[in-house]
């Protein structure tokens, strides 16, 4: 019974690390989310101003505009389909705690239960 203990408790473990890449990455890519919309709302604001190069170069700019964007709305989405990895990371690893809990607990009762019967045999034995 150790031996399922055992391996249910580097289960929980293996599971955990999977849940944090997970975590990991979804924080990476939200982050690349909010780089990209802060570029176009940079390229947006020079747009605009006199002093900027946008008069002799619109469509670089456009462009330039378009892939942050672009960037952003992918970087959500998959950051999104990160998020649905980490509930289900989160739903595997509960479950596999929660079986090393009841082998646990299992293995401790029937461990208290022989040594109460070796007790019991030891009494009988001296009398």
């Amino acid at each position: 019974m150790s031996t399922r203990r055992d391996r249910l408790k580097k289960l929980v473990k293996v599971q955990e690390q999977l849940k944090a890449l997970h975590e990991t990455r979804h924080a990476t890519l939200l982050a690349a989310a909010a780089a990209a919309e802060t570029e176009a709302r940079d390229l947006v604001g020079h747009f605009d101003q006199a002093d900027s190069l946008s008069g002799l170069f619109p469509d670089l700019y456009h462009r330039r505009i378009a892939s942050a964007v672009g960037r952003q709305e992918a970087s959500l989405e998959s950051a999104r389909q990160e998020a649905s990895l980490i509930a289900a990371a989160t739903a595997r690893t509960n479950m596999v705690e929660r079986a090393y809990k009841d082998v646990r607990n299992r293995d401790e009762r029937e461990r208290s239960d022989r040594e109460r019967l070796d007790l019991i045999a030891q009494k009988r034995s001296g009398e």
